[in-house]
């Protein structure tokens, strides 16, 4: 049951053969022991599991159950759980325990999804190696001296090993998709507003977005399914027809299933800075797709290499914002030791936030101080149309985009602490996708020469989140790299 798949899953607790209570225990049992190896767990929840595991049972005796009653999850500590502690990673809310759910939470309860309790992340969302958390670093599955990537480490480094076959992440500047190749699962971003962020704990609010991890396309397909639809609580919120991703996987068997797809590889993405042996699997994987039966062509997004700029003006912007709200009055952490209110207010945040979220505190400060908005910020919002509009040209000459998720495979802990320009360039093929709001996947495409998994990525435009995964999906059904676990997972 382990290395199931969801729908394996789905047949098992349906037809008996396993209850959802024994289900939980299995997975919560392997959390006891392989969390304290891997630290991709910062609260585990076991009596509320067994309790969501009771009623989901019932659920499946009345034939009431839905595709994912019954299925453990684990949920990103950004994600606001009645009832439960929710840190963000930080020391900031590090007593914060949430008297209401977000809405994705709201949703999957509602859809019988068994919480096994929160993952561990970066701090506020903030890095791209999950090293920032206040809670310590997670350890990368396939080799625990390695970053299992970030901000959402903790829950693809769940999945990967096997301590829950499904889990919610968020992507600002590629925070799903990166440790989604990183840790060697497959990972979706979709379309800016098609996941509620009520609840969600905001880093940069025009960036963020909810997004599922799970070892397929399939089970991503089931997950985000549950997850989308429209919240007024949420005023990015899109109302629109929610879809059944998993229904537009089940097309019939073909030798040639991705018969006229056009497959975009921007010569950008294929320049200088990808890795020889993240290059040799990303060129086998796009070998495969076309004896599926897509065809590529070349495409350009000339203004890619301004998107971290950008990124790195708009997003830390944001964040200024957004954690003004942590001050020590109201929730989260408060000094013990102050003289007055201002004093309070200084030393609860200086004690409460750590160095990278007071480093992009700081930008964001200044690039919105008088004097200096016009020359960065509004300067990074113009860059922000021209890498959409740039998309929008190569998306008339394509169906999807492809290239790599990352430029190296993932590195050692420690090895970019004092460098961090070097671990911000390592999104440098995940931010515009966010700049611009599209819907992105990474999926696994082989190994790098050093064991580690290699990511494809896929990018489509505005609501193709169901093409990106048929995609993924078709790619997978001859393809064996999605099924591969690290030994912690054996």
């Amino acid at each position: 049951m382990i290395n199931a798949s969801l729908p394996e899953l789905r047949r098992a607790l349906d037809a008996r053969q396993i209850s959802s209570v024994e289900l939980a225990s299995l997975f919560l049992d392997r959390i006891d022991a392989l969390n304290p190896a891997l630290n991709a767990f910062i609260t585990v929840d076991r009596d509320g599991a067994l309790a969501a595991a009771r009623a989901a049972d019932e659920r499946i005796a009345a034939g009431t159950a839905g595709a994912l009653t019954g299925i453990p999850l684990a949920h990103k500590d950004v994600f606001c759980t009645e009832g439960v502690l929710t840190t963000c990673g930080s020391k900031m809310l590090s007593n914060f325990v949430s008297p209401y759910d977000a809405h994705v939470v709201s949703l999957l309860k509602a859809a019988g999804v068994v919480s096994l309790g929160k993952a561990n992340m970066d701090e506020f969302a903030m890095g791209s190696s999950n090293e920032s958390s206040y809670y310590g670093a997670v350890k990368n599955p396939w080799n625990t001296a390695r970053v299992p990537g970030g901000s959402s480490g903790g829950s693809a480094a769940a999945v990967a090993a096997r301590l829950a076959p499904i889990a919610t992440g968020t992507d600002t500047g590629g925070s799903v998709r990166q440790p989604a190749a990183f840790c060697g699962i497959t990972g979706i971003k979709p379309t800016y507003g098609l996941v509620s962020r009520y609840g969600m704990i905001a880093y940069a609010s025009s960036l963020d977005q909810g997004g599922a991890f799970g070892a397929s396309a399939e089970d991503c397909a089931l997950l985000l399914s549950a997850m989308t639809g429209f919240d007024e609580r949420d005023s990015t919120s899109l109302e629109r027809p929610t879809e059944d991703y998993a229904a537009a996987l089940a097309a019939p068997a073909s030798a040639k299933p991705l018969e006229g797809l056009r497959i975009g590889l921007p010569r950008e993405f294929f320049a200088e800075g990808m890795a020889d042996d993240v290059r040799a699997a990303v060129e086998a994987a796009l070998d495969q797709y076309r004896a599926l039966g897509a065809t590529t062509v070349e495409v350009s997004l000339p203004n890619a290499k301004l998107a971290i700029p950008a990124y790195y003006v708009i997003a830390p912007a944001e964040c200024s914002s957004n954690l003004s709200r942590f001050d020590g009055v109201r929730y989260g952490h408060r000094a013990a030791d102050y003289g007055d209110l201002a004093d309070m207010y200084s030393k609860s945040r200086a004690e409460g936030f750590g160095a990278e979220v007071k480093r992009r505190i700081l930008v964001g400060t200044y690039v919105l101080s008088h004097g200096y908005y016009d020359a960065y910020y509004l300067q990074a919002q113009r860059l922000r149309r021209l890498i959409a509009q740039d998309f929008q040209a190569a998306l008339q000459q394509c169906d999807v985009i492809a290239g790599p998720t990352t430029p190296t495979t993932a590195w050692a802990l420690g090895q970019m602490a004092d460098d961090p320009v070097q671990m911000y360039l390592s999104d440098i093929y995940t931010i515009a996708v966010n700049l611009a709001g599209l819907p992105g996947l990474s999926h696994p495409a082989g190994f790098g020469t050093d064991g580690l998994p290699v990511g494809l990525q896929l990018i489509g435009d505005y609501f193709a989140e169901a093409r990106l995964l048929n995609a993924a999906h078709r790619f997978q059904q001859v393809t064996d790299w999605h099924a591969r676990r690290p030994a912690t997972a054996a």
